[in-house]
C-alpha cells in the first residue's frame, strides 16, 4: 500500500533525463501528464521544437479543454539547430534567451509546481546558453517546485545539482533498420 505524504512535506526535485537513448522527452512529458492528472499547475517549455505539429501539442489542448487542469505547453525555438563546428544563427540565439527568460520567470514565480525544460541539454552543450545560469536559477527555486531538464549530454554542473539522472541508454532502435520516425511514437 503506498504511503501518501502530506501536502506541506512536498519536496521540489530536480530531475535529468539525459543519454543517447530514445523517450528522454517521452519520459518527462509522462511525469507531467501524472503530475496535472494530480492536481498539480504544469508547464512545459520546448526549446528546440519547430514549427511542424506533433503528438504532445494536442494533446495538451485536449487536457486543458476538458477543464480542471492547468497544463501549458509553449514551444521556445524554430526547430533543431545547426551543430557540429557551424556557428549558431543569430535567431536561434536570441530564441534561446527570450525562451530562458521565459523559463527563469516561471521557475521563480511560485505559480507552478512542475516546469519541464525539454531540450535544454542540448542547448547547453550547443553553447547556446551557460549551464552557471541554469545552475543558479535552479538554486533559487521555490523549495516545491520540481523541474525536470530533458536532452542529451546533460552538464556535469547540472548531474550534480539534481536530485534524480536517469540515462537512455540504445540498444537497438527502428531507424536503424529502415523505418522512418512513426507518429505517435517519435512525434
Amino acid at each position: 500500500m503506498a504511503q501518501e505524504l502530506a501536502e506541506g512535506s512536498r519536496k521540489g526535485l530536480i530531475l535529468i533525463n539525459t543519454g543517447a537513448g530514445k523517450g528522454k522527452t517521452t519520459a518527462a512529458l509522462g511525469t507531467a501528464f501524472r503530475a496535472a492528472g494530480n492536481g498539480m499547475r504544469v508547464l512545459v517549455l520546448q526549446f528546440l521544437k519547430g514549427s511542424w505539429h506533433y503528438g504532445e501539442l494536442e494533446s495538451a489542448a485536449a487536457l486543458n479543454a476538458v477543464g480542471g487542469f492547468t497544463y501549458e505547453l509553449r514551444k521556445l525555438g524554430r526547430g533543431f539547430v545547426k551543430v557540429g563546428g557551424a556557428e549558431a544563427d543569430p535567431e536561434d540565439l536570441r530564441m534561446v534567451e527570450e525562451g530562458w527568460a521565459q523559463a527563469e520567470a516561471a521557475i521563480l514565480s511560485g505559480e507552478w509546481d512542475l516546469i519541464v525544460l525539454d531540450e535544454i541539454n542540448y542547448v547547453i552543450s550547443y553553447k547556446m546558453l551557460a549551464a552557471e545560469r541554469v545552475a543558479d536559477v535552479l538554486r533559487r527555486k521555490p523549495e516545491r517546485l520540481h523541474v525536470i531538464l530533458t536532452g542529451r549530454n546533460a552538464h556535469p554542473s547540472l548531474v550534480e545539482l539534481a536530485d534524480t539522472v536517469t540515462e537512455m541508454r540504445e540498444i537497438k532502435h527502428a531507424y536503424q533498420k529502415g523505418i522512418l520516425a512513426q507518429r505517435g511514437i517519435e512525434f
